[in-house]
């Protein structure tokens, strides 16, 4: 038995669109059940689950006569508009059979990378769990641009387990395992640990699954296993049918070992959800002071400007000398206010233009080092 899956009482659970929906669309209602059962049982039990649940999209081909998943986003869009209810409609007539009341959270990127919104993201999830509401998480793919996309939903369920402190995450798909080559291949081996970096060398590691109606693959779940490990989660890989025994902690799947201690949630957020909108160029004072003695960047420090971003943003804060990037965070000022402010301290700038301009450009609480 797996002692850290049997000990875990706070689980994040994410199941993908393949697990959920038929190729051409629409709910698989016996499959959905099934999954409900296993996780009310879990709750039954006194364990906290949150659910991140794909489908969607999926489920909203049929409806709208789509014959495949869309590519373009407006369509991506309108899809998800008729789906989510139809899947939240049939998650809370099934949890209720168990007695459980589900919640419907819909979350961007910038949701959990503002520091306003994360607090508050945190905070009603905590509040949902502590109510003994089942928490039921989806990328919000209604309203959400390609820009404020967290692109998968397994991504974003290691970040989700970030967020609320998760003992557990596991990661159902159509797949039962990781292994060492194609699953389809007699000589590929399933992996039942995977205890560090070195023991995915020279996996050959797939990419989206042949049903069409999902984004992910083998390549987002284990990047996902990178993301909750290095944030000392420890994942469990497996197919949906193997939920039960999975959470169960039979030796099922691919267990992926944590690693490291858990750092600031928030930053961990920033450093893996985000995509930078511009980059600060540094000099050499400001990449030692922002590296090496963790301080805010100032505007003496910054040399060069690239990108378009607004205050609030993420940018990367990159050695001008190598031009490698040596940290992350939220900027405090617009694009097109930086050039003229480069290079001057901050009091001379607050004697020039106004007490306003005496600030960071970027605060050590929204600071992330990579």
């Amino acid at each position: 038995m797996r002692e850290v899956v049997t000990g875990a009482r706070r689980i994040v659970v994410k199941v993908g669109s393949s697990s959920l929906t038929t190729a051409a669309g629409g709910i698989d209602e016996q499959r959905l059940d099934t999954l409900v059962g296993t996780l009310g049982g879990l709750a039954g039990e006194g364990r906290e689950v949150v659910l991140v649940s794909s489908g969607a999209i999926a489920a909203g081909l049929a409806p709208l006569h789509l014959p495949r998943r869309p590519r373009d986003l407006a369509t991506q869009q309108a899809a998800a508009a008729v789906g989510q209810g139809l899947l939240i409609a049939r998650y809370t007539a099934g949890f209720a059979r168990h007695g459980l009341t589900v919640a419907q959270v819909l979350l961007t990127v910038d949701d959990v990378t503002r520091r306003a919104h994360y607090r508050n993201a945190y905070q009603t999830l905590r509040k949902l769990l502590d109510l003994g509401a089942l928490p039921i998480v989806n990328e919000n793919d209604t309203v959400a641009t390609e820009e404020i996309r967290f692109g998968d939903n397994d991504r974003l369920a290691a970040l989700v387990a970030a967020l609320v402190d998760a003992d557990l995450l596991v990661l159902l798909s159509d797949v039962d395992a990781l292994y060492t080559g194609d699953p389809a291949d007699p000589a590929a081996r399933r992996i039942p640990v995977v205890r560090g970096e070195s023991d995915l060398a020279g996996i050959a590691i797939g990419s989206a699954g042949r049903s069409g109606v999902g984004t992910g693959g083998m390549v987002t779940k284990v990047e996902a296993a990178r993301i909750a490990t290095g944030f000392g989660i420890p994942v469990v890989l497996t197919a949906a049918p193997l939920a039960a025994p999975a959470l169960a902690g039979d030796e099922v799947g691919t267990l992926f070992e944590a690693a490291g201690t858990r750092p600031a949630a928030r930053l961990f957020w920033l450093a893996h959800a985000t995509a930078p909108r511009g980059r600060l160029h540094l000099d050499e004072g400001a990449v030692a002071a922002v590296v090496a003695r963790r301080k805010s960047l100032l505007p003496a420090g910054i040399t060069a400007v690239d990108g378009s971003f607004a205050a609030g943003d993420p940018v990367d804060l990159v050695d001008a000398g190598s031009g490698t990037p040596v940290a992350r965070g939220l900027v405090n000022y617009d694009a097109v206010e930086l050039p003229a402010l480069l290079g001057r301290s901050t009091p001379e700038l607050a004697a020039a233009l106004g007490p306003g301009y005496e600030r960071e450009v970027v605060h050590r609480d929204d600071l992330v080092l990579l």
